[in-house]
């Protein structure tokens, strides 16, 4: 019988842990500030903007929202990044991705103080990963070290594979299994025989982008795997980059879509205001 990885329950033990933290830095002194910029009304940004300030509500740290029309133009969203940059109130910035077409993305990421970028986008957190000193970390990868650490599930040693390279996702995910003593291997559209590749892994993390692409022919008898992907199929219901109901009965282990790895990103968003960037 499969483990269903309930990423819910475990984003929850985390935020009740930050709390705690929160309550006891503020006993102390100590606040924490997340300002969050939004520009334009993408509805599921909207949404995600949302749950942002309710976790930031639940934990007990402040949070600014900056809620920008969609004919801000790039230098007026880079003096305000610069503004917060130099506000000592302020400990953490995130932009809402996506921005409108006319602003630069890469600017944006690049304005934003590698101290205060609690998504971990930034070059330097990124190079910080990458040679394995103190930093953010991208939250979804993250998420995904913390769902295996608390299912009870070992990385070390294991052999690991990641669907995907995106620098959101596959890449951090690659640098963080490594950093826990996994053998990793990268899979990605130039792939040749992919299913062999990734019928190896112990661990499979899948964040390809495809709706259901993953089905029992990929995935070796007793693995985890771990689904990243989410979508809305032809009847308007969500579902992941694996197709759970065909591989769940050859794994030990896998997280469903939704409910395993969407909580954690937000939970580790929250970690990383709290604990800045050790």
């Amino acid at each position: 019988m499969y483990q269903v990885i309930d990423g819910k329950k475990i984003s929850q033990e985390i935020k009740d842990e930050l709390k705690e933290k929160v309550a006891a830095m503020k006993a102390e002194g100590v606040e924490r500030c997340l300002a969050v910029i939004q520009v334009g009304s993408d509805p599921a940004s909207s949404v995600y903007v949302n749950n942002k300030k309710k976790a930031c509500e639940y934990i007990g740290i402040k949070s600014l929202a900056y809620e920008l029309p969609e004919e801000t133009t790039e230098e007026e969203l880079l003096e305000l990044i610069g503004s917060l940059n130099a506000r000592e109130d302020v400990n953490g910035i995130l932009v809402q991705l996506p921005v409108p077409e006319h602003i630069n993305e890469d600017k944006v990421l690049l304005a934003i103080s590698p101290k205060k970028d609690v998504d971990g986008f930034h070059p330097v957190n990124v190079g910080n990963l990458s040679i394995g000193r103190p930093g953010y970390v991208s939250c979804t990868p993250a998420g995904v070290i913390q769902l295996l650490k608390r299912s009870g599930i070992e990385i070390a040693g294991k052999e690991c594979v990641v669907l995907g390279r995106s620098n959101i996702v596959g890449k951090p995910m690659a640098m963080l299994l490594l950093r826990e003593n996994g053998t990793v291997t990268v899979c990605h559209s130039r792939t040749r025989d992919l299913r062999e590749i990734t019928k190896r892994a112990d661990i499979l993390v899948v964040a390809v982008g495809r709706p259901k692409m993953v089905d029992a022919g990929y995935v070796k008898e007793g693995a985890v795997v771990i689904d990243v992907g989410i979508h809305r199929n032809e009847n308007n219901r969500l579902c992941g980059d694996v197709d759970f109901d065909s591989v769940a009965p050859h794994v030990s282990a896998i997280t469903p879509v939704p409910g395993g790895v969407g909580p954690m990103t937000i939970a580790m968003l929250m970690n990383n205001c709290v604990e800045g960037c050790r």
